[in-house]
């Protein structure tokens, strides 16, 4: 994942550019989207952290899940732990993407990363969605 939203892009150009102070998140949490959600109407809608195709919290038991990460090296930053979200209890349709925010509740927070999985994924009732420690890197180029 290499794709920062313009929220982050911005707070880290003011943060080195104009010596304006940038407060770490306490917690950061990884998201699951049925579609890009850097294209058509979610674009305006990183920076709040409501994007429309993010998986719905309706009945489906989805959430947000807090994930950690290592020291960057060589610009990058990997996942230290699993981060397994609860089973489905209804179909969240096919992950395409996730993202990193600093808010763990679906319209909270800021969008910070996101990026496509390498493998798209359907999660039906009942199902699980895990990433696997080191198996989320966020670069930057």
């Amino acid at each position: 994942m290499s794709a920062a939203s313009d929220y982050l892009e911005n707070a880290l150009l003011d943060h080195v550019l104009s010596n304006t102070a940038l407060t770490s998140p306490t917690t950061v949490y990884v998201g699951l989207c049925t579609s890009d959600p850097s294209t058509g109407s979610t674009l305006e809608n990183l920076e709040a952290g409501t994007l429309t195709d993010e998986v719905t919290t309706a009945g489906t038991a989805y959430t947000r899940k807090a994930v950690t990460f290592g020291a960057a090296s060589a610009g990058s930053a990997t996942t230290t732990a699993n981060v397994t979200f609860d089973a489905a209890t209804a179909n969240w349709g096919t992950i395409t993407h996730v993202f990193v925010a600093d808010g763990g509740t679906a319209g909270a927070g800021n969008v910070l990363f996101y990026g496509a999985l390498d493998t798209a994924k359907t999660i039906e009732s009942g199902d699980t969605f895990q990433i696997t420690t080191g198996n989320l890197t966020v670069t930057l180029a």
